[in-house]
């Protein structure tokens, strides 16, 4: 089985259930992606293991299960609508498949939300994955995030507010 990436050490007083369910749903996605665990294997794992736990030293923070869930299925659900939305938003010969595969996780569950959850602001879906892109990456992932977390907002007619 494949090992989910490894992430900083969020504080805790201010991370929130949500955001800690986004990160969790990343590292979901990734394991699936390239361990080819299946969806039900992933949630089970998740769900008993890593949400709210600490493993191998490292505190996971409490996360809303039930957003985790719709996340990690949305994004399996609706990825054929998904990755085009996303080569879209990424540089002209840049598809998705070419991506590193924790950035493909972030910007499919982060275009999932911003496609099929319109109760949720893009911008502040924009903002946490963008969050969650610094939590992995020191160097200009996160522009890349936004920028393409931006153009999929716009396409979609997503208020920026």
């Amino acid at each position: 089985m494949a090992e989910y990436p490894k992430r900083d050490v969020i504080n805790p007083r201010t991370a929130n259930q949500r955001g800690a369910a986004r990160l969790a749903a990343v590292q979901a996605l990734y394991q699936m992606d390239v361990g080819r665990a299946s969806l039900e294997d992933t949630l089970a794992q998740f769900g008993s293991f890593h949400l709210g736990r600490e493993i191998e030293g490292e505190q996971y923070l409490p996360a809303d299960a039930d957003f985790f869930r719709q996340i990690v299925s949305g994004v399996a659900k609706h990825q054929l609508q998904i990755d085009p939305s996303v080569d879209k938003a990424l540089a002209e010969g840049w598809p998705i498949e070419r991506v590193d595969a924790t950035l493909r996780a972030i910007l499919r569950a982060a275009a999932f939300e911003l496609l099929r959850r319109k109760d949720i602001p893009a911008k502040v879906v924009i903002s946490e994955y963008v969050d969650v892109a610094r939590a992995f990456y020191e160097d200009d992932a996160s522009g890349l995030v936004n920028a393409a977390l931006d153009a999929i907002a716009r396409s979609s007619g997503s208020e920026l507010v």
